[in-house]
């Protein structure tokens, strides 16, 4: 695997290069005081547009779909107390929510996360071996046409994370949070995100996330769009 140049100056000469870490999954290493990702420019370009509101890591150099992120030096929530962890994740969700979507380019409404999840199972990149357990036994095909049969007729838009789970997002030691892992970063349904909260949350951390972003969600969408990420 050939690594750009820029890349290799941008960690430096003596950096050592690992995949062995906290809270991040994918084509992730850490090198020295970077993490290294193959993400491509979309996700590049919604750090920079985030960025403009929101704490995100300091990108050190893009060359050639490889991203070169700065250690931001905090934990991820996946790392803390549950309870905790719900409390501030509905905190940070309801602001990220707050942005007006006007302001975003980016655009993840059901027509567009339909066409993606075609694309996806037509490219062999969707693991029906990896299904959440209600999900196992069907193909991605099967599971595909389930979604588009099901798919909510109406959105409650917001600025959407499209992948806010407790690794995705760090606390630092004065209660500041940095936000990663952005590349589905779009205008969506405000349930697409919190879907993520509550499949990924115990019960009592789900209800703390309820109460910290001031919203009762829809089990019905709740069950929606957890069936979308099967196919991200």
């Amino acid at each position: 695997m050939e690594i750009p140049g820029e890349v290799l100056r941008a960690v430096g000469p003596d950096a050592v290069w690992s995949s062995d870490h906290e809270g991040l999954s994918g084509d992730v290493w850490r090198a020295g005081s970077s993490y290294v990702k193959r993400a491509g420019v979309a996700e590049r370009d919604r750090l920079l547009w985030l960025g403009k509101n929101f704490e995100v890591p300091a990108i050190k150099a893009f060359a050639d779909d490889w991203l070169v992120l700065a250690d931001v030096g905090a934990p991820s929530l996946a790392a803390v107390d549950p309870v905790l962890a719900g409390t501030v994740m509905g905190t940070v969700l309801r602001s990220l929510h707050a942005l007006p979507t006007a302001s975003c380019p980016y655009d993840a409404r059901i027509p567009v996360v339909l066409e993606k999840a075609r694309h996806n199972v037509g490219a062999g990149l969707v693991d029906a071996g990896d299904f959440d357990d209600e999900n196992l036994g069907v193909t991605a095909e099967e599971l595909l046409e389930r979604l588009v049969a099901t798919a909510p007729e109406t959105e409650d838009l917001v600025v959407a994370h499209g992948d806010f789970c407790p690794p995705n997002v760090l606390l630092r030691a004065d209660g500041s949070t940095v936000l990663i892992d952005v590349s589905r970063l779009g205008v969506s349904d405000r349930h697409r995100d919190i879907a993520l909260v509550h499949r990924e949350l115990d019960e009592e951390a789900a209800a703390a996330f309820d109460r910290a972003y001031g919203l009762v969600p829809s089990p019905s969408l709740l069950k929606w769009y957890q069936l979308l990420d099967e196919f991200f």
